[in-house]
């Protein structure tokens, strides 16, 4: 498969689809965003074009190669518009159940040499790829967040998935400016393994008393290195998705760990999900995803 002019579909335009089309968009590729409900997907646009709007202001990318991104982009509705995608990259809502239906009936859409990635951290790519009448071309690529700002993904075989298929995912991955990391087709990959039992561990800090959001984050940045603090990421990734993931991996790994503490229910509950919302850790004005 060529690294060059591919068309490339994602589905879901989240928090994750939104940043994975940016990226896709900002690497040359025509990218195809798409989405069953049409609010959804008009929001997932706009924060692509937030993305390219904020890095114009920066200084990081030229109004010409904006526009040029943006250009290669367009959302559907639909999933037969989908049919000339060489990759599809699946970022809808964590549901076995879901993905493996999408996957089947994109079997009869597109070609049989069409990649199908699926970017779960808690999910059997295996079980994802069961879906599929030809599991051997399903592969896992867990985009590290914020997809636009963070180089690493993690990439997973299944038990089915052909070398062709993987060695082809990693070339693609790198015609993104990516870097990857093989982790085995597990609960949590390698990443998440280590990052939710972390921010569980901070949001258990603030929930004590142990600091503030303000110095636990300068904590995290000025001493660790880290490119921002937890609640910063948190509020990114929106608690509703960090609960979902959390809970999910305490369900299979039955690590108590892994288990949301206490203010992740109740900010969920009062709708405080992040920037997505307005509010979370901190308060926004711009609820896209890269706003100021």
């Amino acid at each position: 498969m060529n690294a060059e002019h591919k068309t490339v579909a994602v589905l879901g335009a989240g928090t994750m689809g939104s940043g994975i089309a940016t990226v896709i968009a900002r690497s040359g590729h025509r990218t195809l965003l798409f989405d069953v409900n049409e609010p959804n997907l008009a929001r997932g646009i706009d924060t692509v074009r937030g993305f390219f709007d904020r890095s114009v202001q920066l200084g990081k990318l030229s109004e010409t190669d904006a526009t040029a991104a943006m250009e290669r982009l367009s959302g559907t509705t639909e999933l037969s518009d989908l049919a000339p995608s060489d990759v599809v990259i699946e970022a809808v809502f964590e549901d076995l159940t879901l993905k493996k239906e999408i996957f089947g009936r994109l079997d009869e859409i597109v070609s049989e040499r069409t990649l199908f990635h699926t970017n779960t951290s808690t999910l059997s790519v295996t079980g994802i790829a069961s879906g599929s009448r030809l599991p051997e071309r399903v592969v896992g690529t867990h985009y590290c967040n914020p997809a636009p700002l963070m180089k690493l993904v993690e990439v997973a075989a299944g038990r089915h998935t052909a070398d062709w298929a993987h060695r082809a995912t990693r070339e693609f991955l790198g015609s993104l400016g990516k870097t990857t990391v093989v982790t085995k087709d597990r609960p949590g990959f390698i990443v998440n393994r280590f990052l939710i039992p972390w921010e569980n561990s901070c949001i258990a800090a603030l929930e004590s008393g142990l600091g503030t959001r303000e110095s636990i984050d300068a904590a995290v940045t000025g001493a660790l290195g880290h490119p921002m603090g937890p609640f910063q990421l948190l509020d990114i990734v929106g608690m509703d998705i960090h609960q979902q993931v959390a809970t999910r991996l305490y369900e299979q790994l039955r690590d108590p760990r892994f288990f949301p503490p206490p203010m992740v229910d109740r900010m969920v509950a009062a709708g405080d999900l992040g920037r997505k919302t307005g509010r979370g850790f901190y308060t926004y004005d711009d609820t896209r995803l890269f706003g100021s």
